[in-house]
């Protein structure tokens, strides 16, 4: 990827609300140029969304987020590949990784209540003929996301304290 484009995703990733003409102002570009570069990094795939960074626990939703971890076994006929097929499909999953380590895959899910969390797990996940092993960890406090971090505009103002 040439420098150029790159500076374009840098400023895309530091807040997509950005325009075409914000861009371009900062990087001393036309606005077409500007154009160019995000449908050459669409067209690549390399940009496959925009989004809004959201902190669910400052909604009275309370949409309860968690991390899932799965363990998988592969037979000749199914891959990594065909078991993601079938799990990324769910809207409950809003991301799916391939990890190292020790597990396979992580998921993160959302969902109204730790109920529907449990289980969609439980009735859609695990009855999956590969999985193994789910291991679900509720995320209680969200300090950072996307590089965005959430404070909560308070300070600290204890004194420090040394014997």
């Amino acid at each position: 990827m040439d420098d150029e484009r790159r500076r374009v995703l840098d400023l895309l990733c530091e807040d997509a609300r950005y325009t075409a003409e914000d861009v371009a102002r900062q990087l001393d570009l036309t606005t077409d140029e500007v154009a160019a570069h995000v449908e050459a990094l669409e067209n690549a795939g390399a940009v496959r969304g925009y989004t809004a960074v959201v902190d669910w626990a400052a909604l009275d939703d309370g949409i309860v987020e968690a991390k899932v971890e799965l363990n998988v076994e592969l037979d000749r006929e199914t891959g990594y590949e065909d078991i993601s097929r079938r799990i990324a499909k769910f809207p409950e999953v809003t991301a799916f990784q391939l990890v190292s380590g020790d597990y396979d895959f992580a998921l993160e899910v959302r969902a109204e209540t730790m109920n529907d969390v449990s289980q969609f797990v439980s009735e859609e996940i695990a009855p999956i003929p590969e999985v193994t092993q789910t291991v679900t960890h509720y995320v209680m406090e969200t300090y950072k996301a996307d590089g965005i971090e959430f404070d909560d505009g308070e300070t600290d103002d204890r004194l420090s304290y040394s014997p």
